[in-house]
């Protein structure tokens, strides 16, 4: 079987000369013409893969040492600061503080809610007859708002609503148009619109109004589930006392699952959100908010033990649950 010839450092033969007649080679030569096999050279062998694998593990380290300097070569070139103090941070953000003061959460609440605050007056059938008294003056010498005043003793019931749908739908108190001939909102705009009742819910005291007419870009509130609200949750009450608004006013809850007879005896009104801002007739209807600027309860009723028409730090909300279900909207 012929071998396959290798390459090896195996000295060569010398040239023929041209004058010496060519010979049959003896064993010997032939011998010496053919290179020693790996197994009959171990030393040889052993050499060449040895050589090649320092030379494989010096690649490698010089790739590797080339990989480190490329990686970290911008943290050798930047100076190294030391790490900020609690007492360094504390001052730049008291000093930021200072500088540019932090928005009130309230005003944020206010500013949400606002676009979907609605004047409700409601009318009489026959408003009664104008009566004079020593320190009424004739209409246009006085404060609209104290004419609204004086409005809701002569008959007209003057609340507040808040639409929960940007068709039209108000939610507000049945108490402010109970009885009502002729029903009229007023948006955040300016704009004015009749409405007519579609739902009543006399067990939690709530009326659905639909606006006739309403504004291209008129918003709905937001509704929030009263199933995280906890008594010392700041919210706001907004809405038109005594006529004067839209007004806010802030507190926090202050009980849960309440229960409240109205003055008169007529009804009870049972699982209310007891709240502490400050709520006067006229706030009847409106939103109760909290201060990511979502309703949570439809303010309803005051604490009255005296029969004052003023607040004595005691109101009372129907959680938004009950209202939304007076609209036939689906449970949180």
């Amino acid at each position: 079987m012929a071998r396959t010839p290798l390459y090896s450092p195996s000295p060569q033969r010398p040239a023929r000369s041209a004058a010496t007649p060519s010979a049959t080679p003896t064993a010997d030569a032939l011998n010496a013409a053919v290179p020693p096999s790996p197994q009959a050279n171990p030393a040889a062998s052993a050499t060449g893969p040895s050589r090649w694998r320092r030379d494989a593990r010096w690649a490698w380290a010089a790739g590797l040492l080339g990989l480190a300097l490329l990686v970290g070569w911008p943290a050798w070139t930047t100076k190294a600061r030391p790490a900020l103090t609690i007492e360094q941070i504390d001052a730049a953000l008291r000093e930021s503080i200072r500088k540019q003061p932090l928005d009130s959460a309230g005003v944020d609440a206010y500013e949400a809610i606002l676009p979907s605050v609605v004047r409700v007056v409601g009318e009489p059938a026959a408003r009664p007859a104008p009566h004079a008294s020593p320190g009424r003056r004739q209409p246009g010498t006085r404060p609209p708002q104290a004419d609204d005043e004086a409005d809701a003793l002569e008959g007209r019931s003057v609340g507040t609503g808040v639409v929960i749908v940007d068709k039209g739908l108000i939610l507000t108190n049945l108490h402010v148009v109970d009885g009502a001939a002729r029903i009229s909102v007023t948006f955040a705009d300016g704009s004015s619109s009749e409405a007519s009742v579609v739902s009543l819910q006399p067990e939690n005291d709530l009326a659905v109004l639909q606006a006739r007419t309403i504004p291209d870009d008129l918003q709905a509130a937001t509704l929030r589930s009263t199933a995280g609200l906890a008594p010392g949750e700041a919210v706001l009450a907004v809405g038109f006392p005594f006529g004067i608004g839209p007004s806010a006013s802030q507190g926090v809850v202050s009980g849960l699952k309440r229960e409240f007879r109205s003055p008169e005896g007529k009804r009870v009104l049972s699982n209310l959100i007891q709240f502490d801002a400050a709520a006067n007739p006229g706030n009847s209807g409106g939103p109760l908010v909290t201060l990511d600027g979502h309703v949570v309860g439809i303010v309803t009723a005051i604490m009255n033990p005296n029969r004052q028409r003023t607040f004595i730090g005691i109101g009372f909300a129907v959680p938004i649950e009950n209202a939304a279900a007076a609209v036939g909207m689906p449970p949180f």
